[in-house]
């Protein structure tokens, strides 16, 4: 069962070749003219990707025309978006005051300067006039077209950073330069980019935090590490979103597949919370706050409301990380509490069987979009730890033993196949 695990997990790599991030829009405005440089994957918006969750284009329904287009030359490419601009520019909202703004496409640079096996990132500039008396801007786009990223850097004063996301609009900034925003709404802002790195596009970081709570089946070896987690991650993504520390991707992103690695391979070697552990887990803290802070760097900080939106985010990390392990802790729980009342254990193992059938039909149903982003993902691992659970009750009367012979030590050689295939591709390709 447990290849039923890496089945999924291989699915849901993310492949360095296809990665989705941020659409980045820096905006200055003059004198009635608003002027817009939108850095994104050009070929993923034309070939009709939704990248509302997605981490990978290979992974896409559409991953063929995105291919083919990523083929293109330079030029080639351009012209292709000057006849999709059309298309694009419904789905593309600019309000002053609320009134909508029209947009000239203006140009397109292609950036070919890399492995065409690599994606590439186009700067599309985009004008458009404004009333002269107009005082805060609204920007907004498709939900299908993922996360934008919105900057107002040319403003010495102030300057405006915001987020898109689900086809809402950003609060209203001035144009002048700064946030309408107090600081109160800055921190809840951020809160969901925070969860949303976690749940659900960070694996890498749910599969350490799935390490940590497979170490054992009690509250205070967990409590232990994701204490010692959460303080060293803290320390990392507020030194790194202040610039005072600066690593690589290139180094922190294989360190942090080598963490998932050494925290699954020592939970096959030992049953319990040994005195070293939780020092090594506040180092790999350390090096996956940096991971955080990088991510939150793409999104960038308000000046102005720098401490809320640093606090929101890394609460929104933590609520992400808390709801891996609460879902984890639900779904074991029977299965760790069977042995312990008599007659049980049968009940149990249909329970956990009937789970497994409702996680099926889920995957299998068409669910309404918010499920599809944030259930979707991972119903075949939970349908597998489901019958895990099921093989766990059934085959012994001795509750944590069992569970870490048929559950742990699986979920765990898993997680490190998974993690030493990570290592491999962030080192070399």
């Amino acid at each position: 069962m447990s290849s039923a695990i890496a089945l999924w997990l291989a699915l849901s790599l993310p492949l360095a070749a296809h990665e989705v991030f941020p659409s980045i829009l820096n905006l200055r405005a003059d004198d009635g003219q608003i002027v817009m440089e939108l850095d994104f994957s050009a070929e993923a918006i034309m070939a009709g990707i939704d990248l509302d969750g997605v981490e990978d284009t290979d992974a896409a329904e559409n991953a063929t025309d995105y291919d083919a287009l990523r083929a293109l030359d330079v030029q080639a490419l351009a012209d292709m978006w000057a006849g999709y601009y059309s298309t694009f520019a419904p789905n593309f909202t600019v309000l002053a005051d609320g009134e909508p703004v029209a947009l000239i496409n203006v140009s397109i640079i292609v950036n070919d300067e890399i492995d065409p096996e690599l994606a590439r990132i186009s700067t599309v500039t985009l004008s458009g006039d404004y009333a002269g008396d107009a005082e805060t801007f609204q920007i907004g786009w498709a939900r299908e077209y993922g996360t934008l990223v919105v900057r107002q850097n040319a403003i010495a004063n102030a300057p405006f950073t915001g987020t898109v996301s689900e086809g809402d609009l950003t609060q209203p900034f001035l144009i002048n330069g700064g946030t309408v925003l107090s600081g109160w709404q800055v921190f809840l802002d951020y809160i969901p980019a925070g969860f949303d790195h976690i749940i659900p596009l960070g694996l890498d970081h749910i599969l350490f935090v799935l390490g940590l709570f497979f170490l054992a089946a009690t509250v205070r070896p967990l409590l232990w590490q994701v204490t010692m987690f959460t303080l060293a991650h803290t320390v990392t993504l507020a030194l790194g979103a202040l610039g005072v520390v600066n690593i690589p991707a290139s180094i922190v992103e294989p360190l942090i597949a080598a963490s998932i690695v050494y925290v699954a391979v020592e939970n096959v070697f030992t049953e319990g919370l040994n005195k070293w552990r939780p020092a090594i887990i506040f180092g790999f803290g350390l090096l996956h706050g940096l991971g955080f802070a990088s991510v939150l760097g793409d999104y960038g900080l308000p000046e102005a409301a720098f401490i809320p939106a640093l606090i929101g985010f890394n609460i929104g990390v933590e609520g992400g990380q808390l709801t891996v392990i609460a879902v984890a802790f639900l779904v074991s729980y029977a299965a760790l509490r069977a042995s312990r009342v008599a007659g049980m254990e049968t009940m149990v193992v249909y329970g956990y069987i009937l789970l497994a059938l409702i996680f099926g039909a889920l995957s299998i149903l068409e669910l309404p979009e918010f499920l599809n982003v944030y259930l979707v993902p991972f119903l075949l691992p939970l349908l597998v730890l489901s019958l895990l659970c099921a093989v766990c009750t059934a085959a012994s009367s001795v509750g944590t033993a069992a569970y870490r012979q048929f559950v742990s030590i699986p979920a765990s050689l898993t997680i490190a196949a998974v993690g030493i295939y990570w290592v491999i591709e962030r080192v070399f390709f």
